[in-house]
């Protein structure tokens, strides 16, 4: 007999490891989910374009297709919660987890009532919560961006760019002010399954300062942050 208050949800439970899959799925269904397990990353993105489910907990090491590819591609179709299950629990890898569009985040070795709380949660979150949509509009200081249309606009002078420095320049302006290693950019702005070298993203940051920098030579905007990658100073702008 389940105790918990809040309606019940279906979850789809994504994991290679049988065991784990079935130790999962046993603890949702005890607090009264209905719950269908599946173990690699192609069954479970067909599973969810039968039936989308109300949650679906997803491990990041998968076969065929990792965990945060199936994440990405179910967020470019379905307003599905997504909690992260996985070994892997370092803060860049959290980071690119909840970047790709997690809810939340459980690193193995885990409690199941843990999960089961943290699945509760969730559930309860986009129960309450309003549908979200990206803002299609940026303006901050001398800076315009259209998401929708593509379009940029510098001191109302309109930038030609390229498609990846237009999707380089929305991801800075999306995320100012932290700093971000070559590889995760990699991740988020190219995608984990294009094979491109870590130094791509320099010389994309390069052409992105010709345009966008008053002196490309002492940028402003996006900073180098040696040894580590590179922060946008949104602050900037408003100089």
């Amino acid at each position: 007999m389940a105790n918990n208050p809040d309606p019940p949800g279906r979850i789809v439970v994504v994991d290679d490891d049988p065991t784990v899959a079935d130790v999962v799925g046993r603890y949702l269904v005890r607090d009264g989910h209905t719950v269908e397990c599946v173990h690699d990353g192609y069954e479970a993105l067909r599973r969810v374009a039968e039936q989308p489910p109300d949650l679906v907990v997803l491990d990041l090491m998968l076969p065929g297709i990792d965990g945060l590819e199936v994440c990405r591609r179910m967020r470019e179709r379905w307003p599905i919660p997504v909690v992260m299950l996985t070994a892997l629990g370092d803060e860049t890898d959290r980071l690119i987890g909840f970047e790709t569009g997690a809810d939340d985040y459980v690193t193995k070795p885990f409690s199941p009532r843990e999960l089961v709380a943290r699945v509760r949660a969730v559930l309860r979150r986009s129960e309450t919560a309003e549908p979200e949509r990206p803002t299609a509009l940026y303006e901050r200081g001398r800076l315009r961006i259209n998401f929708d249309s593509h379009e940029a606009w510098l001191e109302a002078r309109p930038l030609e760019l390229s498609l990846r420095e237009f999707e380089l320049l929305k991801f800075f302006v999306r995320n100012p002010n932290r700093v971000y290693d070559r590889l995760t950019i990699l991740d988020l702005v190219w995608g984990n399954d294009t094979y491109v070298e870590p130094r791509t993203v320099d010389v994309h940051v390069r052409r992105l300062r010709l345009l966008v920098e008053r002196d490309p030579a002492n940028p402003e905007l996006i900073h180098t942050v040696r040894g580590v990658g590179y922060k946008f100073n949104d602050h900037a702008l408003d100089r």
